[in-house]
């Protein structure tokens, strides 16, 4: 409230999109399945015109595909959509890394520290979604001491392209305990204010992911 004057809620529509996001990531609706719209609306008691507008959002997003005359589609993601995505995600990251190792306070080096200790348990556990949350959390915390917020904002959409296959990279044989090591490494380096080495190991670190995710 400012004053007296009450902030509008959220559209339905955003709220639908949520929805719609958390279905798709957590493969509830898969990668190239049919996204029936008026099945989803009556599934959620709502009209038809709020979840065309978050259809549509999804769609701006990349997480939806259009097909004239055939509707919408959860996006599967080919290899060279990989390729593409991981290159320019790989530049603007270790551009983060470097910047961070430069500029990060202590507090703000603490604050990585503990999120890379939370991820070294939910390895530990053998918790592969609390470990993927966190992981996402680490990438994160950087980018946001980086301070560039349009960097910041590319990087959040590329990556929730990413979230259609990055989950089940993570599932597979070794690939928990390798990406750790390399967060380990990444740390050390912005810690000990090596930026170029930063930098470097946050861009491998992303080829493994996309070798992981190929």
């Amino acid at each position: 409230m400012i004053g007296n004057m009450l902030l509008p809620k959220s559209p339905l529509y955003e709220d639908v999109a949520n929805e719609l996001r958390k279905s798709i990531f957590s493969h509830k609706l898969p990668p190239g399945s049919w996204v029936d719209e008026q099945a989803l609306a009556l599934q959620l008691g709502i009209s038809r015109t709020p979840m065309r507008e978050a259809i549509k959002v999804l769609a701006s997003e990349g997480l939806i595909t259009m097909k004239p005359r055939r509707g919408a589609y959860v996006t599967e993601v080919s290899k060279t959509d990989l390729e593409q995505i991981f290159h320019i995600i790989s530049i603007l990251e270790g551009e983060a890394c470097k910047i961070v190792a430069q500029k990060a306070t202590e507090r703000e080096l603490d604050l990585l520290d503990n999120i890379h200790s939370k991820l070294e348990k939910a390895a530990a556990d053998r918790n592969i979604e609390l470990f993927f949350e966190i992981n996402q959390d680490f990438h994160s915390k950087i980018q946001e001491i980086a301070g560039n917020l349009w960097m910041k904002s590319t990087i959040s959409d590329l990556r929730k392209v990413l979230k259609l296959q990055r989950y089940d990279s993570l599932m597979k044989s070794g690939r928990i305990e390798q990406s750790l090591l390399e967060h380990r490494k990444i740390l050390s380096a912005i810690i000990n204010r090596e930026a170029t080495l930063a930098e470097d190991l946050m861009k491998e670190h992303l080829k493994q992911g996309q070798v992981a995710a190929s």
